[in-house]
Parts: structure tokens; C-alpha cells; sequence
């Protein structure tokens, strides 16, 4: 770096209420330590944020500097969006997570995970509308979707968003809700972290003592009939439950189905609503009982190991059936590793009830999310790198004529304008304005792909 950066870095340090580290401190390690291992260069500075104030000093002087800026948050990033080879605004101290019981609202700052806010949620017989698992970031998953097993009577996270505190490329720091900078509240809620940078969020909380929920491993030999029967369960399912399929490997590498169905309904109907479930096959382990909604997320987080390699894809199905299942099983049984996964995500009911102009996400109707997922320990193998991106690939391509339009914008590859323009639908245009108008410069470019770079939009 020049004399003139060093000393710009130099007094934003002075300005922090946390502190910047460099390659080889402590503190850096661990806030370039996220789920997927990066690749490539890494960043040159990193600015532990405690404050809006620290957030905003820390965008200037990446402007001033002409570095790349990009943010991390939870640090549950596969494709490298939390780190850039500039100065990385990490959040991960501002965690704070506080309940308002009265108001079912939670204040939840910008750095906080799932299990943050589920440690104080919890004990009030309260839950946040959350992703898959308790280590995500509240943040992330929230301002580009987040599908969870509240989806169908709560809708997606970013439908249980009331406001946001946004630090703005041009240092302001505003509050985004429904009657206050209306059009980034909007964009907010589809369009990730594109227009700024989320400091604080307000979050509607929901009473749900409990839920019912577990998860049931079944031989890869009957995956087909226990897929088949979990359709068929499901087919007229009222919308407090909710099920998650997984094809992956079980702890001795061997391919397992996965069933994890939730119920958030009156508790006295749980069991019989769950028990189908376990009829469905040869159970080989795993059960379901009643517990708090945030044990119920823990089931997720052992297969979140940080520092592996990770690729992923991902599609929209219409629904699941005969000739998709086929395509999950093929799959599988021609993965390359243990590491090998797929995963669904259910959108109906409440998610579904949205209409698709409301907010900015794209795709407001019953479908699935499919997560095409590789993970692998780095042995800096390039063959490991390719086969393992090959199969991903080869397993998207494989839904290709079954898959709806575009793709879950938080699970695509940075760079795929294309699908973003796709997975945005009808809200395309009005979320390129949005963008032009709060991020004219791309500052924020790092974050989820949009349906145009902001190298097209200068040339329009």
C-alpha cells in the first residue's frame, strides 16, 4: 500500500471503537476464519466495527483509498462475498440480540446470528423467523430471503423484517421501514446487503412455546420411497409444518435420506401430525420429540465445519416429484465425496401469500429451493477442486428442464447476472433503480449479484 493509504488506515484507526488488524494478528485470523475457505488473495485490512459511526468511518476511507470494500457479518459466506482484497468491515462484534416481549419485536444488530437471537428468544416462548440453521447470520439470510421451518405460517425472514438501520455509501445513516425510505425498505427485503450496510434490524418475533421436530436418517436404499412418501404427506399438509430433505452422507461417509419435518401448530397435534414420518422406512437413527424452536435448528449445524472448501448451486423446483427425485438420487449416487450433499427448502403458505411486488424478492409462489452443496477438507488438490465443481454443475444441470427461472439470489455464484436478472422477475427494474439511486458507485459490490453490474448501468 502507499504512504498516502497507510495513512489514511492509520487515522481510521484512531476513529474506531474497535481497531483494524492486518495478515497475521489474531484478530484478523479470526475474521477471515468463515464457513467456506477463501481462495485467492486476501483482504489487506480489516476494521472491527462496534458502532454505526465505525461502520461509516470505515466506507470512507475505503472510497478514499480506492479499495474494494465488502462486509462480513456471520461469516456463513460459499462464495467469497465476505472478503475482498481491500478492507473488510467485520461486524461480528456488534452480536447483541434484545427482546421486547410486549411488542414481539426483536432488535437485532448487524453482526448477531440465528442463535443469538434464539438465546433470548427462546425462554419467552418467542421465535425469529430464521433460516436451516442457528450459525447463519441474521443479516445475510434475512435481507435475501431466508427459508426456514416457519416458512409456511410466518413466510420467509425478510417478510418479518419491520426496519432496518443502514449506514449508506455516502455516510448517512438512515432507518429503512415501511413509511420511512420506503424504496430501500423495499429493496432491502430481496436485494441483500446492495445498497448499504446493515447495522440493526427490527424483527417480528412470533409466539411458538415450542415445536415438534427431529431428524430421521433412512438407508440411501429407500430414498426413493421415503422421498415419494414425504410428497405425498405433505401434499395436503396444513402450513405450520414443514419439511426439509436431504440426500448427504452419514458419519461413516455412506449416503443417507435425510427427513427433517417441523411442526409450530397447537403442540397437542405435533405428534400425530409427525408420526407418518417415521413409518416412511427403515429408520437408522434419529427421532423427533417437542423442543424449543432453536434446539430445533441445532440438527443443521454439525455439517457447518469452517475452513472447508464449499461449492455450491443451487434452483427453484415447482414441486418435488417422480422425475426430480430420480435426478437427487442419480446425483448422489455419482458424488465424488462424502462431502456430496442436497438439501430442500420449502416455500408455501404465508411466503407464498406475498404479493411478488411487495417486497424485492422475486419468486412469490409454491416451490422448492433445491442446495446443491460440495464441501471437501483443502489439501490444495486441484483435482479434489475439480471434481467437486464438476458435480455440482453436472447436478444443476440435471434439473435444467424441471427448474423454475433464475435462482435463490443468497445461494448464487458472485458474477451470475444473468440468473440474478432472472431470479428478480418483475421487480428487475425497480431494484436497478434502487441501487443507482443509494449505491451509484458499486461500493457495495461484493455482496449478492444483482440483475445488472453497475458497468452496465453506467453505459445505459
Amino acid at each position: 500500500m502507499t504512504d498516502l493509504i497507510e495513512r489514511k488506515l492509520h487515522r481510521l484507526a484512531g476513529k474506531l471503537s474497535g481497531r483494524l488488524s492486518r495478515p497475521g494478528q489474531q484478530l484478523y485470523a479470526a475474521a477471515t476464519a468463515i464457513w467456506a475457505k477463501p481462495v485467492g488473495r486476501m483482504p489487506s485490512v480489516v476494521a472491527h466495527c462496534q458502532t454505526p459511526e465505525d461502520v461509516r468511518a470505515a466506507i470512507q476511507t475505503a472510497r478514499d483509498c480506492e479499495l474494494p470494500l465488502s462486509v462480513r457479518a456471520g461469516g456463513h459466506d460459499w462464495a467469497g462475498r465476505a472478503l475482498c482484497e481491500g478492507l473488510v468491515i467485520d461486524l461480528s462484534g456488534m452480536n447483541s440480540a434484545v427482546v421486547d416481549s410486549v411488542k414481539r419485536t426483536a432488535q437485532v444488530a448487524g453482526g448477531a446470528r440465528a442463535s443469538d437471537v434464539l438465546a433470548v428468544a427462546d425462554p419467552l416462548g418467542l421465535a425469529a423467523v430464521t433460516g436451516s440453521c442457528s450459525s447463519v447470520g441474521m443479516a445475510g439470510l434475512t435481507l435475501g430471503g431466508g427459508y426456514g421451518s416457519l416458512i409456511g405460517r410466518f413466510g420467509l425472514a425478510l417478510d418479518n423484517l419491520l426496519a432496518a438501520e443502514v449506514v449508506l455509501a455516502d455516510g448517512r445513516i438512515v432507518s429503512a421501514r415501511q413509511d420511512s425510505e420506503a424504496e430501500l425498505f423495499w429493496a432491502l427485503r430481496g436485494g441483500g446487503g446492495n445498497f448499504g450496510v446493515v447495522t440493526a434490524m427490527q424483527c417480528r418475533l412470533h409466539d411458538v412455546p415450542n415445536v415438534r421436530s427431529g431428524m430421521l436418517l433412512f438407508p440411501f436404499g429407500e430414498a426413493k420411497a421415503v422421498l415419494e412418501g414425504c410428497v405425498s404427506i405433505t401434499a395436503n399438509a396444513p402450513e405450520e409444518l414443514t419439511v426439509q430433505l436431504g440426500l448427504a452422507g452419514g458419519p461413516d461417509g455412506t449416503p443417507l435420506a435425510m427427513v427433517v419435518p417441523t411442526w409450530c401448530g397447537p403442540p397437542e397435534a405435533g405428534e400425530a401430525r409427525l408420526e407418518p414420518f417415521s413409518k416412511l422406512g427403515t429408520v437408522v437413527a434419529g427421532a423427533m420429540d417437542a423442543m424449543s424452536y432453536g434446539d430445533s435448528l441445532a440438527a443443521f449445524d454439525p455439517f457447518l465445519v469452517i475452513g472447508q472448501r464449499v461449492f455450491m448451486e443451487s434452483c427453484w423446483l415447482p414441486a418435488l416429484d417422480g422425475r426430480s427425485i430420480d435426478a437427487f438420487i442419480e446425483a448422489i449416487a455419482n458424488a465424488v465425496s462424502p462431502g456430496c450433499a442436497i438439501f430442500t427448502h420449502e416455500c408455501r403458505g404465508a411466503a407464498s401469500r406475498v404479493p411478488v411486488e411487495a417486497t424485492a424478492f422475486g419468486l412469490r409462489r409454491d416451490h422448492v429451493l433445491v442446495e446443491i452443496l460440495a464441501t471437501y477438507a483443502d489439501r490444495s488438490n486441484p483435482v479434489d477442486e475439480d471434481q467437486h465443481r464438476r458435480w455440482v454443475q453436472d447436478t444443476l444441470d440435471a434439473f435444467s428442464t424441471m427448474a423454475l427461472p433464475g435462482g435463490y439470489p443468497n445461494f448464487l455464484p458472485s458474477g451470475d447476472v444473468e440468473r440474478a436478472m432472472k431470479s428478480y422477475g418483475c421487480n428487475v427494474d425497480r431494484l436497478i433503480k434502487a441501487k443507482r439511486h443509494y449505491d451509484p458507485d458499486n461500493v457495495f459490490g461484493s455482496a449478492i449479484p444483482l440483475p445488472a453490474s453497475m458497468r452496465t448501468l453506467a453505459a445505459e
